[in-house]
């Protein structure tokens, strides 16, 4: 019986895993066989499903790797062979398993004829014919199975010349793949040089551009100059009379802009007095610093001021803001410096109908005000003679006169040598004009030096009031504190 040698065994063990996987081999097991007519071997028919063979399939890689070589990168033919190399250690994988499936028919038969040769001695006549006839047909099989594994060999072969191919061919791929970066890369150098290059080129070409375009405007200018000069000394006339010209246009511009001003304020004012004018009260008293405002009733159908409540408000001329008085509250207000430049409003409560009455201009500062404070700012402090009509809420009985000195740092208020209070500017210090209704609200001011202590006093007159608000507000600011009215 034939055997497999061991160098084709060791053949098939060296077989290179890398071929395609689209290679396929016939069935690998062993084949089925059935006696026919004159107890003939007969081998089973095989199905239609017939694999190409080696030479169609190598024909085949060979013209899709032509094709795929004209359409396809380098870098995508490398990744190709990778998966060529996977699938052919696959497929070598299972011609493993059919070797170890031939080896096992071999002994297989072996088995089977031995059995048959001791079977044989054993029988006689018909009997040992027919055991006879039995051992021809598995030599003749053994012969045919001889027969494939020949065949195997040379497919063998032939994979193995064809996974060198593919092998080499990888290597090949990879190695162009280093170069074309390397190339790449090489390129990419030499073009970042290049711009570069250009880069400073361009650089110093503006530079150039600058410092001439630079020289060009100054001989430029200086040709200019010199034609003016020429021009004013043979029409020195017309360009006094051009100069004349701008000026009085621009003082046109400027008269028209005051007058478009003034245009708009009065047109705002009639706009108000219009408002007003169907309003059920009104607003009595010079709308400047250092009166006294008063609401009054423009009818007998107008709700009784005492059975509505008041709240006054500071107004912008344009009446995009709206601030509120704290403790303005009584139908009398006398105005105190924030109020200049604003419009008062007055809104009244009655009945859950809240009615609006505004002041027709803004209120207008106080002649003479300002170079007042400015002269007292140059002094240390300044002295004003007052009256204590309130104390913590209370009216105070004596009428006696006090001093109340405005400083830089401090306020005092004294008699003689008793001081009533001295205090710092601080974030608890109040100051204001006086809310509500009281005699001779225009020349009273509310005064809280500390937390539990406050006073309302009176001026001699409505300046020294507006006076010392000023100045206390200007030295407490120099010190970051804010002095406004009761919250």
């Amino acid at each position: 019986m034939t055997k497999v040698s061991p160098e084709v065994a060791d053949e098939l063990q060296d077989a290179v895993l890398s071929v395609s996987s689209d290679v396929s081999f016939s069935s690998n097991r062993f084949p089925k066989y059935k006696l026919g007519p004159d107890n003939q071997i007969v081998e089973e028919p095989k199905s239609d499903l017939k694999a190409p063979s080696l030479k169609e399939v190598v024909a085949q890689e060979t013209a899709q790797l032509t094709e795929q070589h004209k359409r396809l990168s380098v870098r995508d033919l490398a990744s190709k062979f990778d998966k060529n190399l996977a699938s052919a250690a696959k497929l070598s994988d299972e011609a493993k398993i059919r070797e170890v499936a031939s080896l096992e028919g071999h002994v297989l038969l072996k088995k089977v004829r031995d059995a048959l040769e001791s079977l044989r001695g054993c029988l006689a006549g018909q009997n040992k014919e027919d055991v006879e006839k039995a051992i021809s047909m598995v030599e003749d099989l053994a012969v045919k199975l001889t027969q494939k594994e020949g065949e195997l060999i040379h497919e063998k072969f032939e994979v193995k010349k064809l996974a060198n191919f593919l092998k080499q061919a990888s290597e090949d791929a990879k190695r162009l793949v280093n170069q074309e970066r390397s190339f790449a890369c090489a390129e990419i150098e030499s073009a970042r040089a290049v711009v570069q290059r250009f880069g400073e080129a361009l650089e110093e070409e503006e530079k150039l551009s600058q410092t001439s375009g630079k020289q060009d405007v100054e001989k430029l200018i200086e040709e200019v100059q010199e034609a003016r000069q020429i021009r004013l000394m043979h029409q020195p006339s017309k360009v006094m009379d051009m100069e004349h010209e701008v000026h009085a246009l621009r003082i046109q511009i400027r008269e028209k802009s005051i007058f478009s001003v003034k245009l708009q304020k009065e047109l705002e004012m009639s706009k108000r007095a219009e408002e007003n004018r169907f309003c059920l009260y009104k607003i009595d008293g010079a709308q400047t610093l250092g009166s006294c405002l008063r609401i009054q009733p423009r009818s007998s159908d107008a709700p009784s001021l005492s059975n509505c409540s008041i709240q006054w408000y500071r107004v912008s001329f344009e009446g995009t803001e709206k601030e509120i008085i704290s403790g303005a509250n009584k139908s009398i207000y006398a105005p105190e410096p924030l109020d200049v430049g604003k419009v008062l409003q007055a809104d009244i409560l009655s009945n859950g109908q809240r009615i609006s009455v505004k002041t027709i201009n803004a209120i207008e500062p106080a002649a003479g005000l300002a170079s007042y404070v400015e002269l007292l700012l140059r002094k240390p402090n300044a002295e004003f003679n007052v009256v204590i009509t309130q104390m913590n809420g209370q009216d105070h009985p004596s009428h006696s006169v006090h001093v109340l000195h405005v400083g830089k740092t401090r306020m005092k208020l004294c008699k003689g040598w008793m001081t009533k209070s001295r205090e710092s500017y601080s974030s608890a210090m109040q100051l204001c004009g006086v809310r509500g209704g009281v005699s001779a609200a225009a020349k009273s001011l509310f005064w809280q030096a500390r937390k539990g202590l406050f006073f309302v006093l009176k001026f001699e007159s409505e300046r020294e009031r507006n006076t010392a608000i000023t100045l206390a507000r200007r030295y407490a600011l120099d010190g970051n504190v804010v002095l406004s009215g009761p919250s």
